[in-house]
């Protein structure tokens, strides 16, 4: 059993007992977090598709970890004119494991 969820504007495909990374969710570390933006439920063949979403469908999964992702470096540079510049970023993600999947 398999769904697809909208969680912080991205869509997932999730199953029970998955562990992801989303965008940092304001959420304590070892609560858990209903989601109900199912857009597709897939059981073991049956599929419910929803318009926009299904309806009485729900992901309940356990926050683990708050956690930043790698680093990207951000390089700009002319030929010739004297200009590079370096730029960093890294981003906060929270680490989720999926519960239960009801719909």
């Amino acid at each position: 059993m398999y769904a697809i969820v909208e969680i912080a504007g991205q869509q997932f495909k999730v199953e029970k007992d998955k562990k992801l990374f989303v965008h940092r969710l304001d959420v304590e570390e070892g609560t858990s977090v209903d989601f109900d933006k199912v857009l597709l439920v897939d059981n073991d063949g049956k599929v419910a598709v929803g318009t926009p979403t299904v309806s009485g469908a729900k992901v309940t999964a356990k926050v683990l970890e708050h956690v930043k992702g790698e680093k990207v470096l951000v390089f700009k540079k002319k030929r010739r004119k004297t200009y590079q510049k370096m730029n960093g970023h890294r981003q906060y993600f929270t680490q989720i494991q999926v519960e239960t999947i009801v719909g």
